[in-house]
């Protein structure tokens, strides 16, 4: 069952929760590995293709709430061989919305 009110607003903030520790461990470092791109953002990168839904469904900002992790993605998508493998966040948040309207409906 998809959440409403309460455990909406919960499960929200569980996930900025999620996100704000993504943040404390990136600090001021363009990486999480520091200056280089690695591992741990080649495993990282690919949830930024859902941002766009998580602010849709959510009803709130990645960029206010956390700047530093969408500044990250931001560079992480400068490079070719992520912006050209990672699904377009539109394309993205639409299956979602197609997904989510076929779970009410049962």
């Amino acid at each position: 069952m998809l959440s409403t009110g309460k455990a909406h607003e919960a499960a929200k903030n569980d996930l900025i929760g999620c996100f704000k520790v993504l943040e404390g461990e990136l600090e001021d470092k363009p990486y999480f590995g520091g200056e280089t791109f690695g591992i741990v953002d080649v495993a990282l990168i690919p949830y930024y293709s859902y941002f766009y839904t998580y602010e849709e469904c959510g009803k709130f900002s990645m960029v206010v709430e956390c700047p530093k992790l969408v500044a990250w993605a931001h560079r992480c998508m400068e490079k070719e061989s992520v912006s050209k493998s990672l699904p377009d966040q539109h394309r993205v948040c639409n299956f979602c919305l197609e997904f989510k309207k076929m779970l009410e409906a049962q």
